[in-house]
């Protein structure tokens, strides 16, 4: 596994999200992967930044719904035109993955395959390449098997899934297992044995494996995906794969990768994440990279408080300016002329309440 080669490594980045937890920065025109809520980049643009010293851009494909094509080519104008997937409706990432398997196979033969997604944050970058390798050089080395990425949990969270891993894999660093079973998103109770068990790792929804892997388990477990989609693969670079890619799109059940392919693979390893992750999935989970004032507030933008603290500001109107007095433990939002105040632990209804608004306020 001492093989640090990318020549032959593809990226599919799954771009499709609508990070209705970060209502209302994050709405339907415009979602949480185009925004630099991190940093002074996308998520977006990070995570394929991230591959672009690993990857020439012709090998990186970035699949997103097709209202965000022209957003997707603002935002990576590196990336060539024909590699930007829109997808019709959304399908779930089953779809995605066999429409970037087949077209990525369709252009460059049999690689190894990565498949990441835009709106995770992932530092630092050096230690990320160094475990990407790693699985790319297992991948490529063995010829049927799938590989995830595990990261070690820090707390019992109910909102991940969990992988349940079996006996290590040589002694390479970082550490290679075979997987004994997907988890679902747990309770409490059975993600605190989860964590205290130090035998199973969150899921962080990106894979490594060879294209000729991955074709085959789709080809066993989806192969009416692969059906549908052989039309739209055909016509890629012309007029006509749009067209082919709704009609594919209309006959294809949704069901994600982990449903569709991986809980039912016959070799599925997972390696150690060694980076810091997060999936920045929520306003809370947003509060480690924000600024925190002496009073014990998150804050991003102008914001005043007086006698409050333990409150995540999110401000980002830079005309407008927003004022706590005598409160604590809120979520306050102000953007594109929409306001969120909540409690922190009703974060989880922000999808609820998005989903009841009327359209022009989603």
């Amino acid at each position: 596994m001492n093989d640090q080669r990318t020549d032959d490594l593809s990226v599919l980045v799954m771009a499709g999200g609508s990070g209705t937890r970060f209502w209302p920065v994050s709405t339907e025109a415009y979602p949480k992967q185009f925004i630099p809520l991190t940093s002074t980049q996308s998520l977006l643009q990070a995570s394929v930044e991230r591959v672009l010293a690993l990857v020439p851009p012709e090998r990186i494909l970035v699949a997103t719904n097709a209202r965000f094509v022209s957003l997707v080519a603002e935002q990576l104008p590196a990336i060539p035109q024909e590699n930007i997937i829109g997808e019709p409706v959304r399908r779930d990432t089953g779809a995605a993955v066999a429409l970037g398997a087949m077209l990525l196979a369709r252009s460059h033969g049999n690689g190894v395959m990565a498949v990441l997604t835009a709106d995770h944050r992932i530092e630092p970058v050096a230690e990320f390449h160094r475990v990407l390798r790693s699985a790319v050089a297992a991948a490529r080395n063995e010829a049927q098997a799938l590989y995830t990425f595990g990261v070690v949990p820090t707390y019992p969270s109910t909102a991940y899934g969990y992988l349940h891993r079996a006996e290590q894999i040589g002694d390479t660093q970082p550490k290679h297992f075979r997987l004994a079973s997907f988890e679902e998103k747990p309770p409490h109770e059975t993600a605190q044995r989860y964590v205290s068990g130090a035998e199973h790792y969150w899921n962080s929804g990106l894979f490594v494996w060879s294209l000729r892997a991955i074709l085959f388990e789709l080809e066993r477990q989806m192969p009416n995906h692969l059906r549908a989609l052989e039309p739209a693969v055909a016509a890629w670079g012309t007029d006509a794969f749009s067209t082919a890619l709704a009609e594919a799109f209309d006959r294809i059940e949704p069901i994600s990768i982990d449903f569709g392919v991986m809980e039912g693979a016959h070799d599925v390893r997972c390696v150690e994440a060694t980076f810091d992750w997060s999936d920045v999935g929520g306003w809370v989970a947003l509060e480690t990279f924000m600024d925190r004032t002496a009073e014990g507030n998150a804050v991003r933008g102008s914001v005043h408080a007086l006698n409050s603290t333990q409150n995540i500001v999110f401000n980002s109107d830079p005309d407008e300016n927003v004022a706590l007095i005598g409160v604590s433990g809120l979520i306050v939002v102000r953007a594109g002329g929409r306001t969120l105040v909540c409690r922190r632990e009703d974060a989880e209804a922000i999808k609820q309440l998005v989903a009841e608004l009327p359209e022009h306020l989603r």
